[in-house]
């Protein structure tokens, strides 16, 4: 299974729900927390071309937000994209 990173901020309500869809999946994660970290912000940014958290990897690949990941869920393709 893929290693997935969940980069949050510490009062995003996205945030929270996405980790809450992980965990309803028995999807373990790794948190990084941006809020004050202006250069991982920035890194975000360049990968994603996105600035809104939360934003989801599975291993090197960005997957998107909380709305993409229930996407993923909704079509069954969540432990295809994983394994």
């Amino acid at each position: 299974m893929k290693l997935v990173t969940i980069y949050t901020t510490a009062v995003c309500p996205f945030c929270v729900r996405a980790k809450q869809v992980l965990k309803t999946n028995g999807v373990d994660f790794s948190e990084v927390d941006v809020s004050e970290d202006d250069a991982r912000r920035k890194w975000l940014l360049e990968q994603t071309g996105k600035r809104t958290v939360p934003q989801i990897f599975f291993g090197e690949r960005p997957i998107g937000g909380c709305t993409d990941l229930e996407a993923l869920v909704k079509k069954g393709e969540l432990q295809t994209l994983l394994s």
